[in-house]
This record gives C-alpha cells, structure tokens and sequence, in this order.
C-alpha cells in the first residue's frame, strides 16, 4: 500500500513539475548568507540573474529536465523506498546496490534548492517537501540515517563493504555511514538558504548532534575518521548556520586524525589517510575523496587561520595542477580505484576524469580564491567548467558521463560499460551531482571584498551587489565563449568608492594552466583591449585583473576585446603520451575531432604546422557551436562530444611533421 501511494505521490508531482515550465512567480524566503570566515565573499545566486545564451539553457536544462529525470530514476530504483523500509512504512530488504544510494536524493533535493534560489518555482517546492518528509520517515530516533544499514545491518548493498556484527560505524573505510551524512548537510542548508524551512535542517541537525555525540577522543566515544569525505564540509555549513562549535570542531576533528594510526587503523592512499593531511604534499588516491579533503582544509585554513594547513593546500594545489591535471581541467587518471595516477601520468583513452571529481575541484579552487583573491584558481574554475565538467551532461539532460575520456576508440567501454554517454548508472553519483552543482553556477561569476567587485567569469547576467557601504548594479552582454567581446554597463547605489576588477582568462595571457604543464605553441598576436565609452583605456594587470576605480566607470559602459584565435597546444615532454601531439583551442573552450565529422580520414588526421584554421559559428550543430576547420578536419568543442551516437574522438592530434 505505501509503495502505491508513494509511486502515486511522485507520479502527480512529476506531471506538476514537468507541466510547469515556467517559473512561478511565487518568491520563496530565500535566507540571507551569514558572515563567512572567507576575505572574499561570492555573490549569491539570488542575485545574478543570468540572461547568456551559453550557460542559461545548461541550466534550465538542468531544472526543466535532469531534475525531474533524477527523480524519476530514484523512484524507479527504489531510493525513496528505502526510506520508508527503514521507518517500518514499508516492508522488504534494501533496494539498490550501492551503500550510498541515499546521498543521490539529497544532491537532488539541494539541486533543486539551488534551482529555486534563482527560479522560484512553487511546485518544485512542493516535490522538494515531500522528498523530505520521506527523508524523514527513514530517520531513527536518536537522528541516525543510513537507510541500509537501518534496514538489515548486517547486509550491506555492496559486497565490497566489510560487516563484521553488523553494528553502526564498523565499518567506516567502505560504509558511507558519514558520507551520506555530508551530503544531508550540505542538502539541508542550501534548502533552509533557499526556503527559509527547516523541516531538512532539522533532519539534519539531529543527525549531527548524534556525530557529535559519538566521534571523539573523549571517553566513551569513538576515535575514527570518514573513508569517503565529505561531511567535513557539510558539518562546516552547518556551522557557519548555527554558530555552534562543535559541528567545527568534529570536522577539524576528523581532518587532524587522517594519517593517525594511534587514533584508527589507516585506510591507506586510497582515502588520502597515508599521513596527517598537513604532511601530504602529493595528492593520490581517489580524486573525489581528496578533492572534497582538500576543500575541507581550506575551510579550517580559513576559519582558524591555520598556516600548516594553508601551506599544505598550497603544495597539494601546485602538484595537482603542474603535474596532474588535463587540458581539461579533469582530474583522476585511472579507472582503478578512481584515483590520481603518477605525476605526469595522464592518459587519453583510459583517462578517467570522473564528472565529480570536476565539481569537487571547482568547490576547492572557489574556496582557494575566496582566501587568496589569487586569479590563478579562476583559471582553472574556468577550464573546468567550460570543458572536463559540462562534458559529463548531454544535450538533451538526460545522459551522462561517468568518466570524461579525451579519446575514444569506439570499441573500449570507458563509461562504465558503454562507448558514449548512458541515460544512468548503478552508481549515479555523477547525474546527481550534476543535479547539485549546475544550478548554483551563477555564484560563481561575481565576489566581492570591501569596496571591491570582482567579475571572474563571463556570462550575460543582471546583477545586483550589495557592499558595505554601497550596491552596485552590473549588466554584462556578451556571446563568449564563442567571441572575447564582453559590454558590462555598471550603476553604483551610492557614490563611487568601489574598485571593479576585471578577469583576464590564463589563456588570453598566453597562459594554459599555471606551472607549465601545457604551452600554446602560437602566442595570441593581440593584447587585451579596455574600452570606457568607447575610449581605449590604459591598464595594468600585474595581479590577473583589469582594476578601475568607480570614478572612472560609474554608470559609463565598459568594453573588454580578448583576443579570440585559435591556438595549438603542447604538453611538456614529461608527458610520454602526448609526444609529438597537439590540441585546439579557441578561447577557454578545448576542442574535439569526432569521427561523425570525418568519416573518410579520422584515423590518418594530423596537425598542420600552420595556422590555416577557420572559424565557424553553426547554429544547427551541438545546441550552436563554433566549429574549427581546416583542409584536413573539423573539430567540435569538447564538451559536446558524442551526442550524436557512439563513434571515435581524440583531442590529442599527432603532428603533420614526423
């Protein structure tokens, strides 16, 4: 009987949310962002108003389809059903295979959170109340919430997770007891941000006063650490919340003991728990796990003003990006263990460059530039965003990438089992969160310090920034990433003591990624061009940005010219792989020869040596793309690779001269 009703339920909330394809015009009680511990604060979504016509219809996918088709396969699979199995609403044995099944719903639910922070919609609302209300029935009475655990705790979903007797936390390198939990948390806050209920907050609350009651060096407690992390962070938000210390200090807690073999018997590089985080100056392991660490740390480094954790982060970033990391912006090379491979170790057909690793990247490098103010972590927001990450999404929402190849064969099944993008996965940590972070990027464009306003990436939008003293209106019109103009019409409330600060991309500086791991071979044969009312404006840019002062540009119109060209890529010789190879690139997008484009020739296409390339911009390809061309290819960008059937891909092209 429940499972009919709960079918039911969905079934009609769906038809809702699927029929309501406009926003309603209902405002939600958005709750205003506490102080951050943070120099420099993101404006938050509520306030970017995103009128582009690259990254908006990304989003509204997301809202109008992946969100609704999210759940829809949750509901399938039986992830809500064991929610109520474990409240005794339901009877039967878990449903699912993975033991960490449940944090799918709550990617979802702060997905959609995030949605209606900047797309008040009141029937999503609604789907989002009654997800919760499920969340809630599986919950025990002390707060405790691992649904299959709950359920037969002596039978896991997985074979891989060791029980032993059965009991909570006995398992802690394989059970995703406190990974489910750091995705609650981190769900429940951005739907109390968004709403201003909190019906989830309270869920999760209780669940972590329960964490908070167990994991300890105090006596009676239990002294271990998270295999899979992440509710470090989601602890953090729920201090920054409340204002209670001891969410901070469990998560500190936990971040101090990895590496301790006096506090739990070590889990290994795998989980990034070989030595004390401040000690580790490689990162290894599964990219997820150490990403979501390394934001984490940032997170104390900022709050406790903690320099070995912050001297830590800083080499942990330098090694990852210098020796570690694709043209992309992915991260991971193996499929093995999901992890890090060598330094220098980045193979094209077997990458592995999972979707989650890429946002879990975004959420560090966000956090290293919200303590720093150091462009240098833009630059790799950016060449995430535009390529390694909106790779893993389809053209029509509803496939997927688990693993970003930068080649294909057409033969190897690299996404688990299958040559192109899947509709899911038994795992489908990589949908949802998709789900979680795409609706959220709005927050990613503007920061703001004192009297500065920082635009870091560039996207058409209407923006409101409320400073200390001051609020600055902002409108910016532009068609990048497909041309380097960008119009940005700036009102400031009251007076003109604030400072804009203007991003210049790494690769319009003749810059792929800090440290030299990939080098353009052509340098761009233009500068960056400032324009105030059509008056060529004198700059420097020591620090990665364009600073102009409020005097100068209060309610004037801004220009920025960067130099859009197509340019070839190199690798450094350490790279074996990649010897004798090149890449494309025009602007921050990294592009792509696909077989369905080359038929005749794929397998013979080389390089030129020369620059004979020709743009084109053609509206009936891949959504609207620009194609790059020569005598000898076509290539598509990146991230819109393999939406029109299997077939073979390589971005890594052997040169002409052999």
């Amino acid at each position: 009987m429940q499972r009919v009703l709960l079918t039911s339920l969905l079934t009609s909330l769906l038809a809702i949310f699927f029929g309501c394809q406009e926003n309603g015009k209902e405002k939600t009680g958005v709750v205003v962002e506490k102080h951050s511990a943070y120099a420099i604060t993101p404006v938050n979504i509520q306030n970017v108003k995103l009128t582009d016509e690259f990254w908006l219809p990304i989003i509204e996918r997301v809202q109008e389809k992946t969100i609704a088709y999210a759940i829809a396969k949750c509901e399938e699979e039986g992830r809500f059903d064991n929610f109520l199995i474990a409240g005794g609403k339901m009877e039967g044995g878990v449903k699912g295979v993975m033991p960490f099944d449940d944090s799918d719903v709550y990617k979802i639910i702060e997905g959609a959170s995030n949605s209606l922070i900047s797309a008040p919609n009141p029937s999503l609302e609604k789907v989002l109340d009654s997800l919760i209300g499920i969340v809630q029935i599986g919950q025990e009475p002390d707060g405790y919430l691992t649904t299959w655990r709950t359920i037969n705790p002596a039978k896991p979903p997985a074979d891989w997770v060791a029980v032993k007797e059965g009991k909570r936390w006995e398992s802690l390198a394989s059970s995703h007891e406190l990974y489910n939990a750091g995705h609650m948390y981190e769900a429940a806050v951005v739907h109390y941000k968004a709403t201003g209920k909190k019906s989830f907050l309270d869920i999760a609350l209780k669940n972590a006063d329960l964490m908070v009651a167990t994991f300890g060096d105090e006596k009676g407690k239990i002294q271990a650490v998270p295999g899979h992390q992440i509710i470090e962070t989601g602890l953090i938000k729920l201090y920054e919340v409340t204002g209670k210390e001891a969410y901070l200090d469990l998560a500190n807690y936990f971040l101090e003991n990895r590496g301790n073999p006096k506090n739990h018997e070590l889990f290994g590089e795998y989980s990034q728990d070989h030595l004390p985080v401040t000690d580790q100056e490689e990162v290894v392991g599964h990219a997820v796990r150490a990403v979501y660490m390394y934001a984490a740390m940032t997170d104390i480094a900022a709050i406790k003003n903690d320099t070995a954790y912050h001297e830590a982060i800083d080499a942990l970033w330098e090694n990852m990006v210098q020796k570690k990391m694709y043209i992309t912006g992915g991260i991971g090379a193996r499929h093995e263990n999901e992890a890090f491979g060598d330094n220098y170790e980045v193979p094209n057909l077997t990458a592995y460059n999972e979707t989650c690793a890429s946002i879990g990247d975004v959420y560090w490098n966000h956090r290293m530039f919200n303590m720093t103010g150091d462009v240098k972590y833009y630059d790799v927001i950016e060449r995430t965003l535009y390529n390694g990450l909106i790779s893993g999404l389809s053209l029509s929402g509803t496939e997927f990438f688990y693993p970003n190849a930068l080649a294909s064969d057409g033969v190897y099944e690299f996404n688990q089992g299958a040559v192109t993008r899947k509709a899911w996965f038994d795992c489908s940590c990589c949908p949802t969160n998709l789900v979680r972070f795409i609706p959220a990027l709005p927050g990613l464009v503007y920061s703001k310090k004192d009297t500065d306003v920082y635009v870091n990436l560039y996207a058409s939008n209407d923006a409101s920034i409320d400073l200390k003293e001051n609020g600055i209106h902002i409108v910016q019109k532009t068609d990048y990433p497909w041309n380097g103009r960008v119009q940005i019409d700036v009102k400031a409330g009251k007076g003109e003591d604030f400072n804009l600060k203007l991003r210049i991309p790494g690769w319009a500086k003749n810059q792929v990624l800090p440290g030299g791991l990939y080098d353009y071979v052509n340098k761009v044969s233009e500068e960056v061009e400032v324009f105030i009312e059509g008056e060529k404006e004198p700059f420097n840019s020591l620090d990665g940005y364009v600073t102009l002062s409020g005097e100068k540009v209060n309610g004037k119109q801004i220009q920025l010219r960067f130099p859009m060209e197509v340019r070839r890529v190199e690798t450094s010789e350490k790279v074996v792989e990649n010897r004798g190879k090149f890449a494309l690139e025009y602007g921050p997008l990294v592009y792509a020869v696909e077989e369905v484009d080359n038929k005749a020739n794929f397998d013979a296409i080389t390089m030129p040596s020369n620059a004979d390339f020709k743009v084109k911009m053609e509206k009936d390809l891949l959504g609207g793309v620009n194609s790059i061309q020569n005598q000898k290819f076509k290539a598509i960008p990146y991230y819109a690779w393999s939406n029109r059937g299997p077939g073979k891909m390589k971005v890594w092209l052997d040169s002409e001269i052999q």
